[in-house]
């Protein structure tokens, strides 16, 4: 039975951990359209906090702060999925720019330039770029879907979903690692600005010295690169 003590316990510890959701929202609604609210995030990853609260077992030998932080952010992620703003037409462009990616690299040997990706696929550079930009828009957590070969968000993994690091296992870390080692070299940066470092578009682009809009290009041109990899080795 669960006594008022109980409940007293679990608002205390609500409260306690409370700005750890909000920390988690604000990282990352900056990666995100603005069309989603603050308070959405913040009230997905409410209910991640309460089911660590439920679930959290000390024994396993993660703190809670951890074991929350990894709850709070699944749940903030099914919620975004529930939504999926990203048109179709744009998804199936995405796959297109993966596939050119893919095709160009096994023809070249080595990582093509825009201009070459844009002519494989037969639209003008500043369509192509435009298209970086809308797929880039739309994202979410590139990283978790990486290993999909479709690049688009996975369906039906409610509650259970972990973020990227706890849904991949030690190879497919391993080849997500020599996949980024392998990108141009203002690419890799960028991800590890951006993944590493958690610097948003507008940090990032002080950085690189380029717009917040060429960062999302960039990104989204990455994130391609990587999935065309992570399929050829797969």
């Amino acid at each position: 039975m669960y006594t008022a003590q109980g409940r007293f316990e679990q608002q205390d510890q609500l409260t306690q951990y409370m700005p750890l959701v909000r920390r988690q929202a604000l990282s990352l609604q900056v990666r995100l359209p603005a069309s989603i609210e603050l308070d959405d995030l913040i009230q997905a990853g409410t209910v991640g906090l309460l089911e660590a609260l439920s679930r959290f077992d000390a024994s396993q030998g993660a703190t809670f702060a951890t074991f929350a932080s990894q709850r709070i952010r699944g749940a903030m992620v099914d919620e975004l999925r529930t939504r999926d703003w990203l048109p179709r037409s744009v998804r199936r462009s995405a796959r297109a720019v993966d596939g050119a990616v893919r095709e160009l690299e096994q023809r070249l040997g080595r990582a093509p330039e825009e201009h070459e990706i844009a002519a494989e696929m037969e639209i003008p550079l500043g369509e192509y770029q435009q298209l970086l930009h809308d797929t880039n828009s739309g994202q979410l957590l590139p990283f978790e879907a990486l290993v999909e070969e479709s690049g688009e968000p996975a369906a039906g993994q409610g509650a259970q979903s972990q973020p990227f690091e706890q849904l991949l296992d030690s190879q497919q870390r391993e080849r997500l690692v020599a996949a980024i080692d392998m990108l141009p070299e203002r690419e890799k940066l960028l991800m590890a600005l951006y993944y590493q470092e958690e610097l948003n578009l507008k940090e990032v682009g002080a950085v690189l010295g380029v717009t917040e809009s060429r960062v999302s290009q960039l990104h989204s041109q990455a994130v391609s690169r990587l999935r065309a990899k992570l399929h050829d080795s797969a």
